[in-house]
């Protein structure tokens, strides 16, 4: 079958709402975890997992870290409630400078209640460590679904980051149906999160403690970090028949050249902590295709394509491919790779990377869910309806898997 021809009913399931997590365990490692190895399960807890990750394998987290990204303005005059929600930096564009400006900067969002929005500034009196700035957001041009805002503030000494920190609230899953509460500003953040820049977490990471992390150190497990920060896309449902017609969303990410290094010498015994990190890992391998066919490449060229992993079948090994991109960054004198990537990896995507993945229970009919397919060659169901016969938790605050080859 043609991948594109792939039938999203063919991926769905049962999910009562009393089977989603609303809030996480008080402690997070002691929450259940399913161990899935050729067709294998087992019944264990997350604090197995050091003991019973491959020896002298990789573990690969993602570090970035979720921003408040939820904004509510008030119209003049006691009037409608605006929300502005922060998808990706416009100006500048680079998500490090974004959060350090400190009079303006513009963002991509979506926009609720946007019909009450007509013309004019929005404004308000944001409170930053004892001092008052004016904050203003003007709605620029629409793109797709979403805007471009401009934020202006009358205080060179006060951040955007800053502003975010003292205003914004955690944008919690829609699929939970609640409000964001206090204790998401802790709860939503992994322990080895420092990047700014997701407007949703990577969950597979939640379940780590920096006991967890410890024991890893202890059965020799190295440890490494990369940044791809999510997108409110990774909400978005499948709403076509076939995933032909589905437009995946793009996403920022960032690699150091010591990784890439690590990763050659890992030759292949890597375990991904998370779809963002797996996303992140295998698109390298397609950046390296593109870079050893045109090494003077542009960044929009080097952006992975959605079906860029199944327009043939590449017989550059993962060791070249890699090496291509840190032959690329000698060239430049940098030692960090930015770039993004579309992929979609669904049934019949060959894994060039990773041997595992850690990952909690994804939604049904979701572009996660048809990765998940992918790694264990389409035996999805047999581990869903195991987790769901088992009392397993699911989606962001539930529960966790360790999926092996």
């Amino acid at each position: 079958m043609n991948i594109k021809d792939i039938q999203i009913k063919d991926f769905n399931y049962p999910l009562p709402d009393e089977r989603i997590a609303k809030h996480p365990l008080t402690q997070r490692e002691q929450c259940k975890l399913l161990v899935y190895q050729n067709g294998d399960i087992q019944d264990l807890r997350f604090y197995d997992v050091p003991r019973l990750l491959p020896q002298q394998s990789m573990l690969v987290y993602n570090n970035t870290r979720v921003i408040n990204a939820r904004l509510r303005f008030q119209k003049p005059n006691a009037g409608a409630i605006i929300e502005i929600f922060c998808l990706e930096p416009i100006a500048p564009r680079d998500y490090a400078q974004v959060f350090q400006t400190t009079s303006q900067c513009s963002w991509l969002c979506f926009v609720g209640n946007s019909k009450r929005w007509k013309a004019g500034s929005l404004t308000q009196v944001v409170n930053v460590n004892g001092c008052e700035v004016e904050l203003a957001a003007t709605r620029g041009e629409q793109k797709g679904n979403a805007f471009e805002i401009i934020f202006s503030w009358n205080n060179d000494n006060i951040t955007f980051a800053s502003l975010l920190e003292a205003i914004g609230e955690i944008p919690i899953p829609p699929y939970l149906n609640r409000n964001t509460e206090e204790s998401d500003s802790a709860d939503y953040q992994t322990v080895y999160s420092h990047i700014e820049g997701s407007v949703a977490a990577p969950t597979a990471g939640l379940h780590f403690t920096d006991e967890v992390l410890a024991e890893c150190d202890r059965q020799g497990i190295s440890r490494r970090e990369l940044t791809l920060h999510v997108g409110a896309g990774t909400f978005q449902p499948v709403k076509s028949e076939s995933i032909g017609e589905h437009d995946m969303h793009t996403e920022f990410i960032s690699v150091e050249k010591s990784l890439l290094v690590d990763l050659i010498k890992a030759n292949g015994n890597v375990i991904a902590v998370g779809t963002t990190s797996v996303r992140t890992l295998e698109s390298l391998y397609y950046i390296g295709i593109t870079l050893l066919n045109n090494p003077d490449a542009n960044e929009e060229e080097l952006r992975v394509k959605q079906w860029a992993p199944y327009q043939q079948d590449y017989a550059i090994s993962t060791a070249d491919a890699l090496q291509a991109i840190i032959d690329h960054l000698d060239r430049n004198g940098i030692d960090r790779y930015i770039g993004s990537t579309q992929i979609m990896i669904a049934p019949s995507f060959k894994f060039r990377v990773i041997r595992g993945m850690i990952t909690n229970f994804h939604q049904p009919q979701s572009t996660l869910l048809l990765l998940v397919s992918a790694f264990v060659d389409g035996n999805w169901k047999a581990i869903y309806d195991y987790a769901l016969s088992h009392d397993y938790r699911f989606l962001s605050y539930g529960d966790s898997s360790l999926l092996l080859r």
